[in-house]
């Protein structure tokens, strides 16, 4: 029972951003149709199921038990990364960057989406294309990658992980967007970013006890 409910706490985690990043759009009445929408759940499944193979080879290599603890140790050390990021963001001020022209623009476009999933909707045309959505559910997956590999060290499957993650983080993203539409922004909804790095270090710390 504890195995599977860690399973399910570390999906969450990894695929909580896009509650936060959902409720934006809702708010802002940014549309994500079903196509965008699938496109971000193949990218957070593959890029999980991609970076667990690697765990699964990584482990190879290594005791049943140092892959354990090296596991717990990266989900660990995710969240802690995590929180570092969301409060030095929280304490930065937000400042607008004009991009230049040609190739560079392109790059700063990657850049946003990457650092600022929110800011999805390049063209600001209302509605997410399939470009934008699969730079969106890139930058959705990153930290998933990370504890991709660390979950295929603490034994979860990657086919399982990868499906439950790309249900997941659809669910989070559709939902948030329609919780969005009633509520406007305030410091509570805020405090949910705090949410997913938590899990994660309390999900490495059970699997080191």
């Amino acid at each position: 029972m504890l195995y599977y409910t860690g399973l399910l706490l570390l999906v969450t985690a990894v695929s909580l951003d896009g509650f936060g990043v959902g409720i934006t759009y809702g708010i802002r009445k940014i549309k994500v149709p079903a196509i965008a929408l699938l496109i971000i759940m193949l990218c957070s499944g593959l890029i999980v199921y991609t970076s667990m193979v690697v765990g699964d080879f990584i482990s190879i290599f290594i005791s049943q038990k140092s892959a354990k603890i090296l596991g717990g140790s990266i989900l660990i050390t995710l969240g802690l990364f995590s929180l570092i990021n969301i409060i030095r963001s929280r304490l930065e001020e937000p400042q607008m960057e004009l991009p230049e022209k040609g190739s560079t623009t392109r790059i700063h476009d990657i850049k946003t989406v990457i650092t600022t999933p929110d800011n999805a909707d390049l063209d600001r045309s209302g509605i997410i294309s399939a470009g934008e959505a699969f730079l969106l559910g890139l930058a959705l997956a990153l930290d998933a990658f990370g504890a991709g590999i660390g979950a295929s060290m603490l034994g979860y499957p990657p086919l399982i992980t990868a499906f439950m993650t790309a249900c997941m983080s659809g669910f989070f993203l559709n939902f948030g967007m329609r919780l969005g539409i009633f509520l406007s922004r305030n410091e509570k909804l805020q405090r949910l970013t705090f949410l997913p790095p938590t899990l994660l270090i309390g999900i490495g710390i059970l699997n080191l006890m």
